[in-house]
């Protein structure tokens, strides 16, 4: 040991620091240095160990490095074990209870069946059957790295579809044709962490356990392909008629591009999605062309295998495969149950159909329509009806018709998407007017009284001047000045066309949305051609859109279904809400005005009801479907009699149909209505309109005007505008409407083809704009 003085202060046991004035040696060097921060430190008072400073205010909150790493390090350690453990803890199950799906049973809401969907359709096939081409297909869509990458979990792939369905972009898929194997045959369709978790692992131990063929042949033989089939064979069969051996690349790629969207892309069930399902069609076919699986130029020369009708089950036949489709449809589109889950089967299904209702409803068709038919005829071999009723206060389907049978005619006619609807679209305008409360060009506020040149083939004025659109008034009549109220009556296309342009058609258009037409209904389109009807929403759609009328302009969507349970446990459905989607003032302007459509215009056989009621007929552009839409109080109901060739498929006018020369909305749709209408209400008291109008829209406020020689109209003593309200008179837009045919059952002398009936004929009512009646 060294003798030599030590150069540092002998440290205090005691903590305590020297005494005041004490004198201490100073240390020299770096020590000294070290020792000067130490008494700094100490005399602050806040010393920490090896010299550093210590963590104060919001940063003593956050860890250190070290506390992160640890504690991540943890976490993994702990995740390390689980996964082993769970590992070792979950075995390959055996084959669950989707594998050999049970019926579901759909109820009236009394609790009488409808219908049972039947047992599942399902043939297993050796994976050595199925055409190579259609293998191909199949990983195309689905997985096209199964047979070269050995993974049976895609990490990557599971996480981008978690972190896209919690930022809100749908429910994605992140499974391997392994995952999807284990799902749909060990465990089940629910979308939970829990399940998700197992059939990684399941996954995990099959594929070790099983070949890749073994897998992908239990994947084809499992998977669902809509139209209730399961697997590769019972699909070729429900949409080609033939054994998977036969089909072809074309359909083998068609079935695969199902796997994503069965019934969403079955073209035949759903035309509309037909670009849609083309869409994912050249998808699958561009990948096997991208994995080499499909020569170019093969590519280039096929073309979409349209599938054929569908062989429904006979327990389905009649109304009870449509209602079927629509409740499948509703629980899917409401995000209740997907068609998948649904069709593993076990569900009873209570909806809000009334089965009194529903009877009245095919009774009517029968009586008014199908009766009607003849097999002599050609025409009447197109003619097809759809039809459906709502209770407006709670929006409660209570009969729908669909067609004369679902073993015959697979398409819904209440729920497809494809035909124009024609004049009925009319109120909307009106009913836009008054929401917005807008003007014609001289200034003048839009009321039923408001006066508007109903010219022929009329041209539509905009703020710029004509706008080159001129639409015919049904059969070429030129109705003059004439007033909103009588242009609703006759289906003035002039006017009503002229009213579009003056309100705006994309206010038209919101208006239409406000009240219950989806936003994304084919040709909904805003131009002034959209007061004729030139849209193509379902008979459903206008329903619900008319029951908001009825209810005062509150809107609520439309209520198919009222309870569904399975093993006893009832699953939660979605809560109806209500909104004042329009003013009652507009709703109710709108409904005094169809008043008088039923009571003197071109709706008068709906007066066979027998209670107060209003309505508007209508008519697609080339007679290929005509249309009648009204309410009372408390029963909103849409008909529309469609032209369709049962060989092609194709839209067919309905000229010489039922015996008459063109089919109108004031006739057969009417008097179906009525019929319907009159039994579904029979033993209710009848009601009256209680209604709340826009100011100026009283009858009695209707200017007087003096018929001329020619049958036209010139303002009599009134305020009212009469050279329209574009301040010209120039030719006229094309027209739907026609005054009222003979009565006493003689038709009528202007309008198209009166229509025999007990009240009499009615004409013809405007088209949506071409050479129809509406």
């Amino acid at each position: 040991m060294s003798d030599e003085p030590q150069h540092w202060a002998p440290r205090d046991p005691s903590g305590a620091a020297a005494a005041p004035g004490s004198h201490q040696e100073e240390p020299t060097g770096n020590n000294g240095k070290n020792h000067g921060k130490n008494q700094k430190n100490g005399a602050n008072g806040r010393g920490g160990r090896n010299g550093r400073k210590p963590r104060t205010g919001w940063r003593r909150a956050v860890p250190t490095w070290r506390m992160t790493l640890g504690t991540v390090l943890g976490l993994a350690v702990l995740l390390g074990v689980a996964v082993f453990a769970a590992y070792r803890l979950v075995d390959i199950p055996a084959a669950n209870a989707a594998a050999t799906a049970q019926s579901n049973v759909y109820l009236y809401r009394d609790g009488s069946v409808i219908a049972r969907d039947g047992d599942v359709n399902r043939e297993k096939v050796k994976l050595s059957q199925v055409p190579p081409s259609v293998r191909q297909a199949v990983l195309a869509a689905e997985d096209r790295d199964f047979y070269s990458d050995d993974r049976a979990v895609d990490v990557k792939a599971m996480v981008r579809a978690g972190w896209n369905t919690v930022t809100g972009k749908g429910k994605q898929g992140g499974s391997t044709i392994t995952q999807q194997y284990v799902k749909n045959y060990y465990l089940g369709q629910e979308r939970t962490v829990l399940r998700k978790a197992k059939e990684a692992i399941i996954a995990v131990k099959l594929n070790r356990e099983e070949t890749k063929d073994q897998i992908f042949e239990g994947y084809l033989n499992t998977s669902y392909f809509g139209r209730n089939a399961y697997g590769i064979q019972a699909a070729a069969q429900a949409y080609y008629g033939k054994n998977v051996e036969d089909l072809t690349t074309a359909e083998g790629a068609y079935l695969a591009s199902l796997l994503n969207a069965p019934s969403a892309y079955d073209v035949v069930a759903h035309p509309d999605n037909e670009p849609a399902a083309q869409r994912r069609w050249n998808y699958v076919l561009d990948g096997m062309v991208k994995e080499d699986w499909l020569d170019t130029a093969e590519r280039a020369t096929t073309e979409f295998p349209t599938p054929g009708e569908a062989k429904a089950s006979t327990g389905l036949s009649g109304q009870r495969g449509y209602i079927v489709q629509a409740v499948e449809d509703y629980l899917n589109r409401r995000g209740v149950l997907d068609e998948k889950t649904l069709a593993t089967g076990g569900y009873r299904i209570t909806t809000t159909l009334d089965k009194a209702k529903q009877d009245a409803f095919v009774k009517a068709v029968d009586t008014n329509v199908t009766s009607r038919t003849s097999a002599e005829r050609k025409a009447d071999r197109n003619v097809r009806v759809g039809g459906a009723s709502i209770v407006p206060a709670t929006g409660e389907v209570v009969a729908l018709y669909g067609g004369i049978d679902y073993t015959k005619q697979y398409v819904s006619n209440a729920t497809r998407r494809d035909y124009q609807v024609g004049s009925i679209f009319k109120p909307f305008v009106l009913t836009s007017a008054v929401v917005n409360d807008s003007t014609t060009q001289d200034g003048e506020r839009i009321t039923p009284n408001t006066v508007y040149d109903g010219a022929n083939k009329r041209m539509v004025v905009g703020p710029q001047g004509p706008t080159d659109y001129a639409p015919a008034n049904e059969d070429d009549v030129d109705h003059g000045d004439i007033t909103v109220r009588t242009a609703t009556d006759e289906s003035v296309n002039a006017v009503y066309a002229q009213m579009a342009q003056d309100v705006g058609p994309g206010k038209v258009r919101d208006t239409a949305v406000a009240l219950g037409i989806p936003t994304d209904t084919p040709d909904l389109t805003a131009s002034p051609s959209i007061a004729l009807g030139t849209a193509n929403a379902s008979v459903l759609d206008m329903t619900e859109a008319y029951a908001t009328l009825a209810d005062h302009g509150r809107h609520g969507r439309h209520v198919l279904v009222e309870k569904v349970t399975k093993d006893g446990a009832e699953i939660e459905l979605p809560e109806r809400t209500t909104d004042q989607a329009v003013s009652r003032e507009a709703a109710d302007t709108t409904t005094a005005v169809l008043r008088s459509v039923v009571e003197g215009g071109t709706g008068t056989a709906a007066l066979a009801v027998g209670r107060p009621a209003v309505g508007k007929t209508g008519t697609a552009e080339e007679d290929r479907a005509a249309w009648f839409a009204g309410y009372t109080p408390d029963l909103a109901t849409v008909v529309a009699v469609m032209g369709q060739n049962p060989d092609t498929g194709a839209q067919t006018p309905l000229y010489g149909a039922l015996g008459l020369p063109r089919v109108n909305g004031g006739g057969a749709p009417a008097e179906t209505w009525a019929a319907y209408t009159e039994a579904a209400l029979r033993s209710s008291p009848a009601q009256e309109f209680d209604l709340e109008t826009a100011p100026g829209s009283d009858e009695e406020d209707e200017p007087q005007l003096d018929e001329n020689t020619d049958g036209s109209t010139d303002p009599s003593s009134s305020s009212e505008p009469t050279t329209g309200p574009s301040g010209t008179t120039p030719t006229s837009p094309a027209g739907d409407s026609t005054d009222t045919g003979g009565t006493n059952g003689t038709a009528g002398t202007t309008g198209g083809s009166g229509e025999t009936g007990s009240t009499g004929g009615t004409g013809g009512d405007g088209d949506s704009g071409g050479d129809g009646g509406g």
